[in-house]
């Protein structure tokens, strides 16, 4: 797999996104330097090369970076928002131009398909777009005062420093949802991307560069600080530091959560998902049919929104269990640029044997694999990051079942009525997305209520896969119920302020109050 013709293109885009063998995994901006820490190679899970390597932070490098960045808010706080919103427009554009290489990065880096990388810095572009318009919409309101001669109103001011941990499933996306939406709301960002995929994120700081150089904007206004988990420690114990940021496992943001908590800071945390998707008797097949695989499949399983259940009505099991297998059957697994192939790698051995872990767990449980899995060996598979995607008939109380493995596992499940059917679906832990496949309303509204689904996607005859621009993404209970991009998330990025003025030659008291002097 590790072709001539491969290793040529990979070469010409780390040219384009002028990635060094060797780069800086500390930035501000415009300039970076070479921090103090142990260096980081990062391998391909395509071909199993070593992409390119960064010298990580240490712990004298982010206090330089934390005080760039205090410097900068004071600065770009003061700079009027749509102005603001102009630097993101340009970032914008600056990603169009750079759409086919860094998409291709994302792909090689992390293995998801091609037109997942091309459609990831998508995202990137079009949460640009959303921002430039939300920078002339930072909307408070005004309320009437029980007080004569008094006015009441809310404001949104800027908060200050956005700490970002980002997960490797998603390189650049994450970043992009926090960081434009928080530029405009008038904050600085400090990214700590997955020490999985750096030079993704290097990629990233490389591209806006000349964008922040020619806007003049603060240095510190983007920073990168590129490290272990011993620098995600330090930002989320920072009191400086007001909002973290922080996407991957629950136990992760269970450990984000409690340190932000426990110095009183605020935390946006995107967790795992555990989603199901229920096929009714009133299900169009050939839709669920195309929803169900490319959600199980798709990105080789490591979406947070991956299809890991499906719930079946016992009337068109057996069915949907032939369709599967003839779907699964047809599947290609292969190096992830190449469009002949469908699914790519997982991230990296360690998560092959977390993928065999959880297979052999479904067995001792007795569950009983309709479509086999493994791993896959010889010169093709190189990275052995490859595996086959499976399908296992399950109970739905199975404890690998209420466990979100990040590979291309499938659990079916039959049942009788759709009350039934939610139940299953809500009783796991995780509560990210849900899709219903059905063409009865009275199911659908059902499943939309609040008797319905739990999760914070509840989809309807599409997938779980995907989230679209405009609308908040986040989920409940163990995903950790914060939310990106969309809708009004953006007053996450920003402190409320309630403001009373009186413009009278008297000072009445709130509720009646009498104080005579």
């Amino acid at each position: 797999m590790a072709t001539k013709n491969l290793r040529n293109d990979m070469e010409a885009v780390l040219k384009a996104l002028q990635i060094k063998d060797i780069n800086d995994g500390v930035s501000t901006g415009v300039h970076s330097w070479k921090p103090a820490g142990a260096r980081l190679e990062s391998y391909s899970p395509v071909d199993g090369e070593l992409i390119a390597s960064v010298v990580q932070a240490g712990k004298d490098d982010y206090e330089k970076v934390i005080r760039q960045a205090q410097q900068a808010f004071l600065e770009w706080r003061n700079v009027p928002a749509p102005k603001r919103g102009e630097l993101v427009r340009q970032m914008g554009n600056k990603l169009r131009e750079m759409k086919e290489p860094l998409g291709k990065l994302v792909s090689y880096e992390m293995g998801k398909s091609l037109q997942e990388g091309l459609g990831e810095v998508q995202e990137m572009i079009d949460i640009c777009d959303f921002a430039v318009g939300l920078s002339r919409q930072l909307y408070g309101l005004t309320m009437h005062s029980e007080r004569p001669g008094h006015r009441m109103y809310e404001q949104y001011h800027p908060l200050g420093i956005v700490g970002i941990i980002s997960a490797f499933n998603f390189p650049v996306a994450v970043w992009s949802w926090n960081s434009m939406i928080a530029w405009v709301c008038g904050d600085v960002c400090i990214w700590k991307p997955s020490e999985k995929v750096p030079l993704s994120a290097i990629a990233c700081q490389n591209i806006i560069q000349e964008v922040l150089r020619d806007f003049g904007a603060p240095e510190g206004l983007s920073c990168l600080v590129i490290g272990d988990y011993k620098v995600g420690e330090l930002m989320t114990n920072d009191t400086r530091i007001p909002l973290i940021s922080a996407t991957g496992s629950t136990r992760m943001g269970k450990a984000v959560g409690t340190a932000v908590a426990q110095r009183l800071g605020r935390s946006l945390l995107e967790l795992g998902g555990n989603n199901a998707i229920i096929i009714s008797e009133h299900a169009d097949l050939d839709l669920a049919i195309i929803g169900s695989v490319f959600g199980a499949v798709g990105t080789a399983g490591q979406r947070c929104t991956t299809t890991r259940r499906l719930i079946i009505h016992r009337s068109k099991y057996e069915e949907m269990k032939q369709r599967l297998v003839k779907a699964y059957g047809q599947l290609r697994i292969g190096n992830p640029l190449d469009e002949n192939y469908h699914v790519g790698p997982l991230i990296d051995k360690q998560a092959v044997q977390a993928y065999l872990s959880a297979i052999a767990a479904v067995k001792e449980e007795g569950g009983k694999m309709l479509v086999e899995g493994g791993a896959f060996s010889g010169s093709d598979y190189a990275s052995g990051c490859y595996v086959k995607p499976c399908i296992a008939e399950v109970q739905p109380n199975f404890k690998i079942v209420q466990h979100e493995t990040f590979a291309p596992i499938l659990y079916i499940m039959p049942y009788d009525t759709i009350d039934e059917a939610i139940a299953i679906q809500n009783n796991v832990p995780q509560g990210l997305s849900s899709a219903i496949f059905s063409l009865n309303i009275r199911e659908t509204e059902a499943f939309l209520s609040a008797a319905g689904s739990d999760c914070g996607i509840a989809n309807v005859n599409i997938g779980t896969s995907g989230a679209e621009i405009g609308g908040a993404f986040g989920g409940e209970k163990e995903t950790g119920g914060g939310r990106e991009s969309g809708s009004d998330s953006w007053k996450a990025y920003m402190r409320r302020q309630t403001n009373t003025i009186n413009y009278t030659t008297k000072l009445p008291l709130a509720q009646g109050i009498k104080f005579d002097l």
